[in-house]
């Protein structure tokens, strides 16, 4: 079974309110690159990952006028995917929503949403003092997390939970102190989601469930100066501290392993006249799951070679957003007990 995280930039500007695909030459939202070119490329990059279940980051809007579900499944349609069905859940005002695209062949999708004292359900607000101050603050998801409980055909259940993060970017800052602000109190708000979101995993586990976290966390170690404020990263957060259950993820650990080394990227961005790369999303598994051998694969237009090699789709790759998919490849075990890849 292959499953996907994929960062769509910009998305929501490629429908219109009925979710037909808006296939024109107008400016998609992406620098330089039209409606029609992103579209295309997004068919291209769907089409190559072939994934059983894609956890779309930042997909269409749910509004009064438009529709996560009808837009995605138009697109599907659009390029012959498998991945044609798709679960959203609670949704939000960012025109930025999280769906789940999946083959209804493969497997069975439910949102699983779940609400207890230590771990608040995802639409409501979460209670934490980091500042230390004594007095806790409320929390909320902007873009509450999607919760799954995904079945595939004759195997054993997986809960999924895909994330999209607080930015840290310091949107609106008018000066130097101004920025700083911006820049720590978004640093707060990041780190209390993901308090908020390994609670939860702690509750999954707890009940020895399989986890699989997938995402954009706007985060990764040693990622920004504001982390040794509050001494770690919200992806260390989820991955778990000490005393925790770990969760596993390569290209996190990779990035933990030292600041000179190598680093993994998923996206990259233009600032200053120069492209940045980062390591923002992730696919994070529990034990029980890391424990079957899954292949993680970040499809990357120039470190990784079969996508450098492929012209066609390492255009496509940097035509279709500036996030590339994480792709896990995960032998699944059958319902009976007996373990084998499906």
């Amino acid at each position: 079974m292959r499953l996907a995280t994929y960062n769509v930039e910009w998305f929501n500007n490629l429908f219109n309110d009925a979710g037909d695909l808006l296939d024109d030459e107008q400016w998609s939202g992406r620098w330089n690159v039209t409606r029609r070119d992103q579209i295309a490329a997004l068919g291209a990059v769907f089409a190559a990952l072939d994934a059983d279940a894609v956890m779309v980051i930042e997909a269409p809007d749910t509004s009064r006028r438009r529709s996560t579900q009808r837009a995605l499944e138009k697109f599907a349609k659009r390029f012959d995917l498998r991945t044609n069905r798709v679960l959203t859940g609670f949704v939000n005002d960012t025109q930025q929503e999280i769906a789940l695209m999946y083959d209804p062949h493969k497997m069975d999708a439910v949102h699983s949403p779940f609400a207890a004292p230590q771990a608040p359900q995802f639409d409501g607000s979460f209670s934490v003092d980091l500042d230390h101050d004594g007095r806790p603050e409320p929390v909320r998801w902007s873009k509450p997390p999607l919760e799954v409980i995904l079945t595939p055909q004759g195997a054993k259940p997986i809960c999924l939970i895909g994330v999209h993060a607080k930015s840290k970017a310091p949107h609106g800052a008018g000066d130097a102190a101004h920025m700083l602000r911006i820049n720590i109190e978004n640093r707060r708000k990041q780190l209390a989601q993901c308090l908020w979101l390994r609670a939860r995993v702690d509750q999954l586990l707890q009940q020895g469930q399989p986890v699989v976290v997938l995402g954009d966390f706007n985060d990764g170690p040693g990622l920004d100066e504001f982390e040794a404020l509050f001494g770690r990263s919200g992806v260390e957060v989820v991955l778990g501290e000490v005393g925790a259950v770990p969760l596993y993820d390569p290209h996190a650990r990779q990035a933990l392993s030292g600041r000179i080394a190598a680093q993994p990227a998923t996206a990259r961005f233009e600032h200053d006249g120069a492209f940045l790369s980062v390591l923002l999303d992730y696919i994070m598994v529990s034990p029980d799951v890391a424990a079957r051998g899954p292949q993680w694969t970040i499809w990357h237009p120039f470190d990784t070679p079969a996508c450098y090699a492929n012209e066609a789709l390492r255009n496509a790759l940097l035509l279709a957003s500036d996030h590339f998919p994480v792709t896990l490849d995960l032998p699944v075990p059958l319902a009976s007990g007996d373990s084998g890849p499906t």
